[in-house]
């Protein structure tokens, strides 16, 4: 054991030093992504500050080579009067630079018409909160706003000029649209979301929207709602489009607007066979926007679908993107993505190491990193760290599953802790994460065999013949582990703890199945352990395992009794401060009600998430510039636009 862990001392050593020499700057080959800007262009200087200027300052605008000789308005009537000036990045996170135009972005997937690399990078919010830190607020899609100082009453501006992808002017009917046709539809939306009622909580009263006039509209709550712009600013990655959607195009199958035989031909020629279905299936949510269908959708992203097959997808620039840097360049800056379908994650990893990906973060894991660093001696790419912005691994005992017998069992807070008391956590932090993670700070790290031991015999699971624990009630007592590879820790981490929880005489095992089977099952009650990321680092997130340690208790409380089971009161009250999170100003709930929180979590081990603070690798082009290894590394991500190739 002490051998084992002197060599993963030193392995952790060579890759940190690897790292440290990746900076520094080789000799590399140019992929032809990389060779596709414009060699002759020039490359206009600042006309306001770079990290804090005011667009007003901005006297003339320029575009990418690429528009030249289309049919096109020029550059400044397709921008609005006041565009955004770009501070996706905090300063001090961020050295940047104003790039060059062209080239196209490679990136890779595993799954069909979903790349999580290129969605983050087209997500758009109304608000912007640079950094995704959740503390300092800016206009983004929306101009600006106003808070009362009730937290009750929200005014936002939107963009005088402000055009669709296909050059549709954005109006207030949008707004009403999407709102008022859509969100306040009973047809198409049959449970009215949370987030939009009073507080964030499922039994608040929901919002009220009022048109001022051609640029401004109020959001009012009955009840303070701080929290308010957060929600529209980056929790859950929702962007823009549940409020504003474009009426010009969604309109014809809609049954309100539509003409009723046109709307019943569209039904015939889509298969479906009520209008909701229809409406549903064209209109792009923001999850959907790397799907097939998403092409000729109009949005507000930098990049759009323009082409999609069985094994790739390519997004072109949006010639109406509403963004600029500060020598009034047009963003994004880099022309097009080439986002490369493959069978599996383990050949992501290889399309990665063979200098195929020129960005990669979702797919990349400190688990290949002894990979990643061969691959790059000789390569494009390099690797470079930052903060992971969630848990990558955290397991789950869902304790809403149908077995009766697994429910006493599971809910036994005893059983759980003797669970959480036999994850050894330094051994994984050396073995999967090469010693670039802590402990958990988040549930108590302690490892205690003897002790998990003991108050599983306290709990009356006796062990059989066989060496496994039997039930208290002496039934036999087993469960699977049902886990997708979504990333590559996630089976030699569930491979271990399943070991050691063996060891305590738990019949356990593993099953690896498919990312959409898991979702189906987790959805429908029938996973009963199962393991995901959990979004606890970030204050604002409030996703604390609800929908997966105890699912028909999430779904009573977000269908507002209509479904599910009336949780416990503790879990309630989990739940309470959850929704204390948005109730509270900022300052306040990123510090006391968080911690309380995080408490609750400590005190009743609802999941387990044995370490925090990872380090994420990213893969990128040697050439790509506006990178950082300060913030999240999906932050990096967050300003996509803002990436460019060196010459």
């Amino acid at each position: 054991m002490r051998m084992r862990k002197n060599m993963l001392l030193i392995l952790t050593l060579i890759i940190i030093v690897s790292l440290s020499l990746a900076g520094c700057g080789y000799s590399t080959k140019s992929n032809a992504s990389a060779g596709n800007s414009y060699p002759n262009q020039k490359v206009h200087k600042a006309q306001t500050s770079i990290t804090n200027g005011e667009v007003s300052e901005i006297k003339k605008y320029y575009q990418s080579p690429m528009l030249e000789n289309k049919d096109l308005p020029s550059v400044e009537k397709r921008l609005p009067k006041v565009p955004k000036l770009t501070n996706e990045m905090p300063e001090d996170e961020l050295d940047y630079h104003i790039g060059r135009y062209g080239g196209t972005m490679n990136t890779v997937t595993s799954v069909v018409d979903w790349d999580a690399d290129v969605f983050v990078m087209n997500n758009e919010p109304l608000i912007n909160t640079p950094g995704i830190i959740g503390e300092k607020f800016t206009g983004n899609v929306l101009e600006g706003y106003e808070e009362s100082p009730d937290h009750k009453t929200f005014t936002f501006h939107l963009r005088d000029g402000l055009k669709w992808s296909d050059g549709y002017p954005v109006t207030m009917k949008d707004f009403e649209f999407a709102i008022n046709d859509v969100i306040f539809n009973n047809e198409l939306t049959a449970s009215f979301p949370a987030w939009l009622r009073s507080g964030n909580d499922p039994q608040g009263k929901p919002m009220t929207f009022k048109v001022v006039d051609p640029l401004t509209f109020k959001i009012a709550f009955d009840k303070p709602y701080p929290g308010f712009l957060i929600q529209l600013s980056v929790k859950g990655w929702r962007g823009y489009n549940d409020l504003l959607k474009p009426y010009h195009y969604l309109k014809k199958y809609h049954k309100k607007y539509a003409d009723q035989e046109q709307l019943k031909a569209e039904m015939k020629k889509a298969g479906v066979t009520d209008w909701v279905q229809l409406f549903n299936k064209k209109d792009i949510i923001n999850t959907e926007l790397t799907h097939r269908d998403a092409q000729g959708f109009p949005v507000l992203n930098p990049w759009m679908v323009s082409k999609s097959t069985d094994t790739y997808t390519e997004y072109t620039r949006n010639p109406y993107y509403f963004k600029v840097d500060a020598a009034g360049n047009q963003l994004p800056y880099i022309d097009k993505i080439h986002s490369t379908y493959v069978q599996d994650m383990e050949m992501v990893n290889l399309d990665m190491v063979s200098g195929k990906a020129d960005f990669a973060r979702e797919s990349a894991a400190l688990s290949k990193m002894a990979m990643y660093k061969k691959g790059s001696k000789n390569s494009n790419f390099k690797v470079i760290l930052a903060k992971m912005h969630l848990v990558p691994t955290t397991f789950y005992l869902n304790l809403t599953y149908k077995d009766p017998v697994w429910r006493k069992v599971a809910g036994n807070e005893k059983f759980r802790k003797a669970l959480s008391l036999a994850i050894p956590r330094q051994e994984i932090i050396d073995t999967v994460y090469y010693g670039l993670a802590d402990p958990s700070t988040l549930i108590k790290s302690d490892y205690d065999p003897k002790e998990a031991n003991k108050l599983l015999d306290e709990m009356g699971m006796k062990k059989g013949k066989d060496g496994m624990r039997r039930a208290p009630d002496g039934s036999k007592f087993s469960f699977t582990f049902q886990i997708q590879p979504a990333s590559p820790d996630f089976v030699p981490m569930t491979e271990i703890i399943v070991q050691e929880w063996r060891n305590l005489g738990i019949d356990v095992t593993m099953k690896q199945i498919d990312g959409a089977l898991w979702s189906q099952r987790n959805a429908a009650n029938s996973l009963q352990c199962s393991m995901m990321w959990i979004d606890v680092n970030r204050w604002y997130e409030g996703s604390w395992g609800q929908d997966k340690f105890g699912v028909l208790w999430n779904k009573w409380d977000t269908t507002d009794g209509k479904e599910g089971e009336k949780p416990p009161k503790d879990v309630q009250h989990l739940y309470d401060l959850v929704n204390k999170l948005y109730q509270v100003p900022p300052e306040e709930a990123r510090t006391e009600v968080y911690q309380q929180i995080k408490d609750e979590v400590n005190k009743h081990n609802w999941f387990f998430s044995p370490i925090e603070n990872v380090q994420q690798p990213v893969i990128v082009n040697k050439k790509l510039g506006n990178v950082t290894g300060k913030g999240y590394a999906i932050a990096l991500n967050f300003s996509g636009e803002q990436l460019y190739y060196k010459k």
